[in-house]
């Protein structure tokens, strides 16, 4: 699975409050989770001798501290944007070597943007044969079908991490602006070091989908910011460095089509004005680069239409 922004962030954003998962999951699937004592974040790595890697997104341990004893669960966070077989077939030996390695429950977290993705992950993984069922692991999934969409104010100025996580998850549903335009407010109750962090890491989170459109218009417009001139001014660097890749790129592309044209010139090939005009048309560096061999070789200029 390719890492992306938006990827890093459905994870991740455990990790900044840590929390956020005994709230989420009291909050949205009404489980009896206390708020830990402490966490800590846990290495990913679930290598053993053989020369096998196997990783996760994130591992947090959870601890709590009472009176009369001490107690403690891991919790393992998965970050699925699409469905993926061959990472959800790991996830029962994620379990069973957490929980034999440091004896205590273990809780498996998938985090997802897309409807889909979350039903596919929902479904139980069993392993076993016929009737003869060993393990079966059920996955806590948190999604757009399950996470509220937070859109009153003063419930994001509540719990601004909150708030992110239903930006995240909704980064592709209709309510995305809405529940944006709160999370924006929510982010001036917090002070302005952590602010700023957080609407980074919320561009970062919403990854190359809409939400991340309305996101940037939001912080390009609203006054009164005390990290707005410095996202622009960042948003404008992108912009330039983006700007000069587009470029590069439209300068390779017109400049592959000289050179098609150039070439049937002076191997004394005719170019009839529909040739030219599908040269001079295209913008597919792919089908300019097939159409620039050919002009090495074909003798007729209208072979070039046949093989688009």
């Amino acid at each position: 699975m390719a890492l992306t922004s938006e990827h890093e962030a459905l994870h991740r954003i455990f990790q900044r409050d840590l929390e956020l998962f005994a709230r989420a999951m009291n909050r949205i699937l009404g489980a009896d989770l206390p708020v830990p004592d402490q966490v800590s974040v846990m290495t990913v790595d679930l290598t053993e001798t053989l020369p096998m890697e196997r990783r996760v997104d994130s591992v947090l341990l959870a601890e709590f501290i009472g009176e009369s004893s001490c107690g403690r669960y891991i919790l393992v966070i998965e970050s699925q944007t699409q469905p993926d077989e061959e990472r959800r077939s790991r996830w029962p030996y994620a379990i069973a070597y957490l929980h034999d390695k440091y004896g205590c429950d273990v809780v498996l977290l998938v985090v997802c943007s897309k409807r889909a993705t979350a039903r596919w992950a929902r479904e139980p993984i069993k392993i076993g044969v016929g009737g003869l069922v060993s393990m079966i692991v059920n996955p806590a999934v948190l999604g757009p079908d399950n996470v509220p969409a937070v859109t009153d104010p003063a419930e994001a100025a509540q719990d601004v991490c909150f708030t992110m996580l239903s930006a995240l998850t909704h980064s592709r549903s209709r309510e995305v602006g809405a529940i944006l335009e709160v999370l924006a407010d929510a982010l001036t109750t917090v002070d302005a070091q952590t602010g700023a962090s957080l609407a980074e890491f919320t561009e970062a989170g919403l990854g190359k989908t809409a939400g991340r459109i309305i996101w940037r218009q939001l912080m390009a417009t609203k006054a009164g910011y005390p990290y707005v001139s410095q996202m622009r001014r960042e948003g404008q660097r992108e912009g330039r460095r983006e700007g000069r890749i587009e470029g590069r790129i439209e300068g390779r592309i017109e400049g592959r089509r000289e050179d098609i044209l150039r070439i049937f010139d002076k191997r004394g090939i005719e170019v009839p004005d529909e040739v030219r005009d599908a040269v001079n048309g295209c913008d597919d560096t792919r089908t300019l680069d097939r159409w620039f061999d050919l002009a090495l070789v074909v003798t007729d200029s209208k072979e070039l239409l046949l093989s688009a």
